[in-house]
This record gives structure tokens, sequence and C-alpha cells, in this order.
């Protein structure tokens, strides 16, 4: 016989194949995932401590994320990043397509503290993938310019051809963050002022022959 030291089963464990997930208790691991981010940061994050903070197994996380990446992805999804509202980005014009970009992107902020924020920032640094994953999770956070609003912008005559997303990607999440973390105001009015004064202009001096630059966020 036998004798093996046994962890405790997670509930998820005694799940038979078919049954649909428990969505709360899937709620209960990302925020768990949340938590870690926040304390120890993407590149220290594991599924060994998210198993522990979350009370189950590392086979029920694997069963739901393959890797570290998707894992926080779904995170991000579930909590600063979600919205009932449509993700599509056409205002019409360049200048309401940026304030709704701006004003979603400080959102997703606020709904996170700013530490998880910062975190967040640098683990889209040592992960270049990790902001188009969400991205393309979640629809534009407005942490990136999506193409498809340069590329009208073009079209209208707004930016000329070549336009970068360089200057929009390496300010806005920089300055709404350092903002959040002195305790400066982010409301339309300062919105508007940094998109009529500072990434519009820079938008349109972005075109240029040399190669683009990644931005923080690209």
């Amino acid at each position: 016989m036998s004798f093996r030291n046994k962890t405790p089963e997670d509930p998820d464990d005694r799940v038979r194949a078919g049954r649909p997930r428990d969505h709360r208790r899937e709620a209960e691991i990302l925020a768990s995932v949340l938590e870690l981010l926040g304390e120890v940061g993407y590149e220290a994050l594991t599924f060994e401590a998210v198993a522990r903070r979350a009370g189950a197994s590392k086979a029920t996380l694997y069963r739901r994320w393959e890797t570290k990446r998707d894992m926080v992805v779904a995170a991000v999804k579930a909590g600063p990043a979600s919205r009932a509202r449509p993700d599509a980005i056409d205002t019409g014009s360049l200048r309401g397509d940026l304030i709704t970009l701006c004003e979603r992107l400080d959102t997703t902020m606020r709904a996170a503290d700013p530490a998880m924020s910062l975190l967040l920032l640098q683990a889209g640094l040592q992960d270049p993938d990790l902001c188009r994953h969400i991205e393309d999770a979640t629809g534009p956070t407005g942490a990136k310019l999506p193409a498809s609003v340069i590329a009208a912008a073009v079209e209208r005559g707004e930016l000329p051809p070549g336009a970068q997303p360089f200057p929009y990607e390496e300010i806005t999440g920089s300055v709404l963050l350092l903002r959040r973390l002195n305790g400066l105001p982010t409301g339309p009015e300062y919105l508007t002022h940094l998109i009529d004064a500072i990434l519009i202009p820079a938008l349109r001096a972005s075109a240029d022959p040399a190669p683009p630059l990644p931005g923080i966020f690209s």
C-alpha cells in the first residue's frame, strides 16, 4: 500500500468532464492574479503563487490558461479593462477618436490601483506581445493607437500619409499614469488640452522617412 502526501483537493478537480465552468470560482482566481500582480509584478508572478493565493491547484489553472500571459490577459479583461460599451473607434474625426481612446485608457487605469497600472506598463516592456494580446482580448483600451484610426485620419486629410502611432503610444499612457500617481486631475478638460496641444501636433509631425520608433506600448 502506498502512503503519499496529498495536497488539498481543489473543488474544480472534482468537476466532471463537460460540466460548465464555475464562473464565480474563475472570478476569484482572476482576482488573485490581479492582487499578486500588484504585489510582486509580472515577472515574479507564477502559477504556483496564484494557486496558493486562490486556494486552487495548479492543474485547475493550467486547464484554463496555457501561459502566464494568457492568465494575466484574462485577469485584466475581467477587471481593469472590463466594459460593456462597443469597442469600435470611429467618431468621424481624429480629435473625437483620440478623446474616446484617452477616456478608455483613463477609465481602465482608474479601475486598477496606480501601482498595478505601473506594473502592467512594465510588464508590457518585459513581454512586448502582452499589450497586443490584451488589446485583442478586450478591444481598444486606449493604450495603443489603432491603425484604423490613423488610416481614417489620413483619408480625411487630418494626418499626412506615413503618420506613425509612436507619439500617442509614447505619451498618453505615461502622462496619465504619472498624473494619477501624483493625484493630479485627468478629466475631460485635461484630456482635450492634451489632445489639442500635444497629441495631434505630434501625430502630424510623425510622418518621417526614418524607420518608425517603437513606443512603450508598441
